[in-house]
């Protein structure tokens, strides 16, 4: 038995149960409420694996933490959007619009990316992994809210746009198709937005926990994966290797401040 954890209760997973079952591996699913969790219960050894999280947010756990929690395999890329309830477009949206955006560093710097590559905000350009530190709010048309990932879409009754992670698209219902605005999962700079299955760095060479990959990959989850997304998602084949050496430059970035 495999205990994973993960903040999805999506169909792909029953699909990637029923799977890992036929290879005989019976998958015991801790789904968690918010992204604070499943790292902190790997690591303290409640479960084995977890599948929630880009690089980025791993990298900046593992840099918080002092802890060396290591990708094992990739699964796809998101397209992370802004979103509005009030606005048709991008250009609708006012001087000194409000937007939401998550609190978390990872998931904060690239909503900040997506607002400045959708013209809404101007960052400093030496900022790697920017805050709202890092806008200039004389060249900007949008003042930014950070809030829980979860109060995003909820976020949307009260404010001119909110950048929603896919999470929580799918629980409030909205179409990702909808988006004003998003980023390009194709583009080398979302590599450290790739999600990945991860596990303690004493655990990688585990050939169950591999085959797990494996089996994420195979036609009838990818299918369920993509009807979920409404087939925004990218899928993303990369080795141990590959993903730890792009959670390597994450990681030296946090570092560096930026």
């Amino acid at each position: 038995m495999v205990r994973i954890g993960t903040t999805e209760s999506s169909a792909e997973w029953d699909v990637f149960k029923e799977k890992a079952a036929e290879q005989g591996i019976t998958l015991q699913i801790q789904t968690y409420s918010d992204y604070s969790q499943p790292n902190i219960a790997l690591a303290q050894g409640q479960i084995d694996v977890n599948l929630f999280q880009h690089l980025q947010y791993l990298g900046g756990y593992n840099v918080a933490n002092a802890d060396d929690l290591t990708p094992i395999g990739a699964t796809q890329v998101v397209p992370l959007g802004l979103y509005s309830k009030k606005h048709g477009s991008v250009e609708d949206i006012p001087q000194g619009g409000e937007i939401a955006i998550p609190n978390d560093p990872s998931n904060q710097a690239r909503a900040l990316f997506v607002l400045e590559a959708a013209g809404l905000l101007t960052l400093d350009p030496e900022a790697k992994s920017p805050t709202p530190a890092d806008i200039d709010a004389g060249a900007s048309k949008v003042k930014v809210t950070p809030v829980d990932a979860a109060q995003t879409a909820l976020s949307l009754n009260s404010v001119d746009g909110s950048v929603v992670n896919n999470t929580y698209l799918e629980r409030s219902g909205i179409d990702p198709k909808s988006a004003l605005y998003q980023d390009d999962p194709n583009s080398p700079g979302a590599e450290p937005y790739i999600n990945v299955f991860v596990t303690r760095a004493d655990a990688t060479g585990n050939e169950t926990y591999l085959r797990l990959v494996e089996i994420w990959h195979d036609p009838a989850v990818q299918a369920a994966v993509s009807e979920t997304s409404k087939g925004t998602a990218v899928e993303v084949i990369k080795d141990e290797a590959a993903l730890t050496e792009i959670l390597r430059r994450v990681e030296q970035n946090i570092r560096d401040g930026q």
